[in-house]
């Protein structure tokens, strides 16, 4: 089945995402849910479904909203969430989640998106997508429900590689900025690097280094450093991008998951604790619902995989219809705007000057304000 020319609008070009659609722990009805969703809100978008067709075409077959919109890839195999990375590099070829990288390499598709393993679907998109020149850690990057006018924060590493020195750092800096000003259409983001406080003698050796680092870029990279930031500035506004290691990025982004949760659940306990507070959910309820909207993990579901040749999204493994809609309008965003080529060129303008330049000596009397851009 191909996508049909007459269901475009004119002059436009339909963007394709390949969907791994048996890598969720919801199974392949929750990815098609979330594509019919996604197809519903948007002409523009077409599909390359990958997993076994026999399985998939009655999925599909169903939803008239996909009809000359969806293409497969009959593959036979999955990679599941308790596969080894290397593993599946060695192996896996013939799984959906390779397949759907393969699309990507291939130029059939603008993008990925993937619920499977993260890491062997950040193993194999460097093994297929390789990483861009100079890129020595690619990294995940989410968007945080925030204080900031635009609503959300952008965070990384978040679990792509739990080390990084100062260098990478920079990178994901440079990277994150790229992403904020070309997905968020902010002119000149402000970064910030996690750190256990703000003072400029905290931290380990390599987040001294990397304020020196990502100090010196801020005019060159154009993004505003406002030095080291706590993790209460994660959901504020002092910052619209956050750096940290995978590790710390990983357990912050899980806390706040489950947090959120708490919330909706005390919430619902408390209002269901007498006929008195019954009836204010009832008179709340617009308001409870903007709320839970406001800070639903489902909407910003997607981690964007920087530093390679490529777009891929990967959505959370748990995803339900509307969290894979969210992880395909992110993967479609970015292919619209270019994100890929625009990121490439941004770290290429930058690589000769971070490899050839020392990095700066971390000066502990130094007042925290001063590195700021």
């Amino acid at each position: 089945m191909t996508a049909q020319t007459d269901q475009k609008r004119p002059g436009s070009r339909r963007i394709i995402i390949s969907v791994d659609a048996m890598g969720g722990d919801a199974g392949p009805s929750a990815v098609v849910a979330g594509i019919v969703k996604s197809a519903e809100k948007n002409p523009d978008i077409g599909f390359i479904l990958h997993g076994p067709q026999q399985q998939l075409e009655p999925l599909v077959s169903r939803q008239r909203t996909l009809e000359g919109r969806v293409e497969y890839r009959d593959v036979a195999d999955v990679v599941t969430m308790e596969d080894r990375p290397s593993h599946v590099m060695r192996n896996g070829k013939g799984t959906s989640m390779w397949s759907a990288l393969e699309s990507v390499r291939s130029g059939e598709a603008d993008g990925a998106v993937s619920c499977g393993n993260t890491g062997a679907l950040m193993a194999l998109s460097m093994l297929r997508l390789r990483k861009l020149p100079g890129v020595n850690r690619p990294a995940i990057a989410v968007l945080w429900p925030s204080r900031n006018p635009q609503g959300f924060n952008v965070m990384l590493d978040v679990g792509a590689d739990i080390r990084a020195d100062a260098r990478d750092l920079l990178q994901y800096a440079l990277m994150g900025a790229s992403y904020a000003r070309n997905g968020m259409d902010l002119r000149r983001p402000r970064i910030g690097l996690l750190n256990v406080g703000t003072e400029q003698h905290k931290g380990r050796t390599e987040l001294k280094e990397a304020h020196g680092l990502i100090a010196q870029f801020a005019e060159t990279a154009n993004y505003d450093f406002v030095g080291f930031v706590e993790g209460s500035d994660i959901p504020g506004d002092v910052a619209d991008v956050i750096v940290t290691d995978g590790f710390t990025g990983n357990v912050a982004i899980k806390t706040g998951e489950g947090t959120a949760g708490l919330i909706g659940d005390l919430l619902r306990e408390a209002f269901k604790y007498s006929p008195l507070s019954r009836l204010a959910s009832v008179l709340a309820i617009t308001s409870m619902n903007r709320l839970k909207k406001r800070i639903d993990p489902r909407r910003v579901n997607g981690g964007v995989f920087l530093g390679l040749n490529g777009n891929v999204v990967k959505s959370h493994g748990s995803a339900d219809a509307t969290g894979v809609s969210a992880a395909i309008k992110l993967a479609f965003h970015l292919a619209q705007s270019g994100f890929a080529e625009k990121l490439a060129a941004r770290v290429a303008s930058t690589v000769e000057l971070t490899q050839d330049d020392p990095i700066p000596a971390a000066n502990p009397d130094q007042d925290h304000n001063e590195g700021q851009a």
